[in-house]
């Protein structure tokens, strides 16, 4: 799945505004090895020094989108998304996500001010669940979601007494978060997370 085309253009366009750059493909475009994705002409010290750092961008990309596609179509008619994490690159976070919805994919967070996530380390210090999402309501706007990360089934149901929006199943295995989807029962939304292109999505 191809990706980043707008960003070889600049690239060639930042070495010299007379390069011409013929795209054959449009990003989403699915392509096989051997076929010709785009033509670029001019200057040839000036397309050299630009080829790798266009190059580097396109390769990365698309192997996010391509990865991405790939992980959606495991998932195809499960009503499940696909979503990426907000550990990208430093620098790149907006390419990679724009990648991520090129091959199909849902952007998570863009940044930790666009939810609250509340991790086993904020659990421990708030002193359970209930006292971190408490916490949380009062220094949060209303308009943001609440999403709770949990291990077990005492802490699910703990979560789900609190009214919390978005349920992360954290590093459980198959039967763990079968346990856990019948357990929550539509109440809250589900997620899984952790390691997951170690596991068999479709299973998932």
């Amino acid at each position: 799945v191809i990706c980043g085309l707008g960003i070889v253009r600049k690239v060639f366009e930042l070495m010299d505004p007379d390069i011409v750059t013929d795209m054959l493909f449009n990003d989403g475009d699915t392509v096989r090895k051997g076929e010709i994705i785009a033509k670029v002409s001019g200057s040839a010290q000036k397309i050299l020094t630009g080829e790798r750092v266009a190059l580097n961008f396109l390769q990365r990309l698309s192997g996010i989108a391509t990865a991405t596609k790939a992980a959606v179509d495991a998932v195809k008619g499960a009503g499940t998304r696909i979503a990426d994490t907000r550990k990208t690159t430093p620098g790149l976070r907006i390419l990679e996500k724009y990648a991520v919805k090129t091959g199909g994919g849902s952007n998570h967070r863009y940044n930790l001010s666009d939810g609250v996530l509340i991790k086993d380390n904020h659990i421990k210090a708030a002193g359970g669940i209930r006292e971190a999402v408490n916490l949380a309501r009062k220094n949060m706007p209303h308009t943001l979601k609440i999403e709770v990360e949990v291990e077990n089934s005492a802490q699910i149901m703990e979560a789900l007494e609190c009214g919390v929006d978005i349920i992360m199943l954290d590093n459980m295995d198959i039967i763990q978060m079968s346990e856990a989807v019948k357990l929550i029962n539509g109440k809250a939304l589900t997620e899984a997370s952790g390691n997951m292109g170690e596991k068999d999505l479709a299973a998932v």
